[in-house]
């Protein structure tokens, strides 16, 4: 897998709109001051950037730098994005605990056709973890087109270290939903269907998964007991249950 090495060229396409708003990211920051861990946790996030993904990656990019560029505020998340798409294209960047940078880096990426490489990811995880523990991968994708199996032993092991997978779906592909809801039940993660107003829900349960990951899953329940938000209640539950659905 390449690393370090994002497309430079800019996609040349406005910006999201952005709909997070100010109470949200207030909030946010309140939940993960009163956590109060002292730890920097480590975060993968990944995405299928695939031609299929195209609409809904300029929707989310905005919402995915907002939500991180409040974590700058707090300095306890370190993230590395990662992402496929084309033939065989799979690119880590580099570990940042800056929202504006991972912001600049998501912005210079545009969706390319190809298949998925779940897999690839899930590798690069494993690799990543022999380095310093990484608390959590996030995978946000609509499709699987790769050895269930394969993957669900890649997962697993990736469960036995102790990484918990969220895995979000966007669309109804029965296969993929399958397949990621086994995957997240693997780790003692969770898996959430993302629906026609996934923008805003996904700000809220990346949010929720920032506090896991940095102040782990105490910080989670605190950040929750104040949010009342239910998408995020769901995750938690999963996670508590090991049951990945």
């Amino acid at each position: 897998m390449g690393k370090d090495n994002l497309p430079l060229k800019p996609t040349g396409k406005s910006p999201a709109t952005r709909t997070s708003s100010a109470t949200d990211v207030a909030d946010f920051l309140k939940s993960v001051k009163s956590a109060g861990s002292g730890n920097s946790g480590r975060l993968i996030f990944a995405m299928d950037a695939t031609m299929s993904r195209q609409a809904s990656w300029d929707r989310a990019c905005a919402i995915q730098g907002d939500m991180f560029a409040s974590v700058d505020d707090v300095g306890k998340l370190d993230v590395q994005l990662v992402y496929f798409r084309g033939f065989g294209e799979c690119r880590a960047s580099k570990w940042v605990n800056n929202g504006a940078a991972l912001g600049n880096l998501m912005s210079r990426i545009d969706c390319r056709g190809g298949q998925t490489q779940i897999a690839k990811i899930l590798n690069h995880a494993n690799k990543e973890m022999a380095t310093k523990k990484v608390a959590a991968l996030v995978f946000i994708g609509d499709a699987m087109e790769e050895n269930v199996d394969r993957l669900c032993q890649l997962a697993g092991e990736l469960g036995l270290k102790g990484v918990k997978m969220f895995m979000f779906l966007e669309g109804n592909d029965s296969v993929a939903e399958a397949a990621f809801r086994e995957m997240a039940k693997l780790t003692s993660g969770a898996f959430m269907r993302l629906g026609e107003s996934s923008a805003n829900d996904l700000s809220k349960l990346l949010s929720a998964i920032a506090v896991f990951a940095s102040g782990g899953q105490k910080a989670m329940e605190t950040m929750l007991e104040s949010s009342g938000d239910r998408n995020s209640r769901l995750l938690l539950e999963q996670m508590k249950s090991g049951r990945g659905r």
